[in-house]
């Protein structure tokens, strides 16, 4: 029983380096598509209304607080995807969004690029981080998503498995190749990108300054076109 698990894992991840190989790079990196298993990048809506979502995290409590802050000032809820390694060093801060009413995804446990790696990996990676997920006191519904985006073969088919639903993003505007950009700058890329139904992706964490102050800037500018903002669960089940 044993050498067949080995044999499967084996060929599973012989299948994954040859779709790299062999043009899978695209399907690696791709938001709108995965080979298993429901993925929502956006929702397809005319109505003003879009999700919020931060990756990584959390870094210590006054990251959190500061993020709190500028969202509680102008009541909006937003989604925080959260790495398990980040709950277990901050259990604190984790369950402060929980307890200001924020929903939490999952972002895998120590972040790795989720391709080549076992199927026992994979299942750590998330189940791990939901149980701490669970011990921050968040009981709604734990959609994940992948770190860097980036997911092929083993991963969508433990996802689908286990009837997880994938989440990326359409707009991302302080990724690591914006660094050194404003506030002002990564606010503005933003909303120029967001559309009704869009699912924002920002990085606040990890002394980001420049993104923790575009938030009110994004929030601001948007609520004056018209826009609300809700969770990532609430935007996909309307």
């Amino acid at each position: 029983m044993r050498a067949r698990v080995i044999l499967i894992i084996t060929v599973v991840c012989l299948l994954e380096l040859v779709l790299v190989l062999g043009g899978g790079y695209r399907l690696m990196n791709a938001r709108t598509v995965q080979v298993a298993g429901r993925l929502v990048d956006r929702v397809d809506t005319t109505e003003k209304v879009v999700a919020l979502t931060f990756d990584d995290g959390p870094t210590g409590a006054a990251d959190a607080e500061a993020i709190l802050e500028t969202l509680a000032d102008r009541g909006v809820r937003a989604t925080f995807y959260l790495t398990g390694s980040g709950i277990e060093q901050f259990p604190d801060a984790a369950a402060e969004l929980v307890d200001a009413g924020h929903e939490l995804g999952n972002h895998t446990w120590s972040h790795p690029r989720m391709i080549l790696l076992p199927p026992s990996r994979i299942a750590h990676e998330v189940s791990a981080t939901d149980r701490l997920i669970r011990q921050a006191g968040y009981d709604g519904e734990i959609s994940f998503r992948p770190p860097y985006g980036k997911k092929l073969l083993t991963l969508p088919l433990y996802l689908a498995a286990t009837q997880r639903t994938t989440v990326t993003w359409d707009v991302e505007a302080d990724s690591e190749d914006s660094t050194g950009h404003s506030a002002e700058e990564l606010a503005a890329a933003t909303v120029a990108g967001t559309r009704p139904g869009s699912i924002i992706l920002l990085h606040p964490w990890y002394g980001r300054t420049a993104t923790r102050q575009a938030i009110g800037m994004i929030i601001d500018d948007l609520h004056r076109q018209g826009y609300r903002f809700v969770t990532v669960s609430d935007l996909i089940h309307g």
